[in-house]
């Protein structure tokens, strides 16, 4: 009994650590996101949430049918970031909004799309959050490989740690000084961070072309 509390301790941390080491980058990501007044609030953690899953699932198949995934053809990925950057492009020359917009009306105007607009920008932060994904299959399908037992342990902690990181990006924007500067400069500086990391990640892919 006690060796498999210890055991359970001990995945615990194990997964809790390989999600930080996988995901640091993904929280400044998601402050991104939560400073484009375009994006909704629900529609960014459900999409962080289906791109983090989907991501544990691929590395899952991987694990249990002990495939290797070449890392040169997830990083085709990158098209995905490297695409809604070049298509928000026109926001860095958008004025800041007015000071003294009411930040709740806006939320309200967001909850109220169509609901294929939701789903949209659900897909888009998820396509992101996969496309930033190689080191996370990278490093998950050995692990799974090589602990099948702690698999379900693993996944859980990893949808426990998914709610900490949007809740820091989260934070993060709301943090008196970043928030600040993150909420006035964001729609400018959100496009290039997806291009930069789009081309980024493409960049794993140049053995193909080799």
């Amino acid at each position: 009994m006690n060796l498999s509390f210890n055991t359970l301790l001990a995945d615990l941390g194990i997964g809790a650590i390989v999600f930080i080491s996988t995901n640091i980058d993904d929280i400044f990501l998601l402050a991104a996101f939560f400073a484009d007044k375009k994006l909704s609030r629900q529609s960014i953690v459900i999409g962080q949430y289906l791109g983090i899953a989907l991501l544990v699932l691929a590395s899952i198949i991987a694990a249990l049918l002990a495939l290797n995934i070449p890392p040169q053809w997830v990083a085709l990925l990158g098209a995905a970031p490297l695409y809604l950057g070049l298509k928000k492009l026109p926001d860095l020359w958008r004025a800041p909004e007015k000071e003294g917009h009411d930040e709740d009306q806006t939320i309200q105007e967001q909850e109220h799309k169509v609901e294929k607009g939701l789903h949209s920008q659900m897909l888009a932060v998820a396509s992101v959050t996969i496309a930033n994904g190689g080191d996370n299959i990278g490093v998950y399908v050995p692990l799974f490989a090589t602990s099948v037992d702690s698999i379900a342990t693993y996944t859980l902690t990893f949808a426990f740690m998914t709610g900490v990181w949007c809740a820091m990006g989260y934070a993060i924007v709301k943090n008196e000084l970043m928030g600040g500067i993150i909420r006035k400069y964001g729609h400018k500086v959100f496009p290039l961070v997806l291009i930069v990391l789009g081309v980024h990640i493409l960049s794993g892919a140049i053995d193909l072309i080799r």
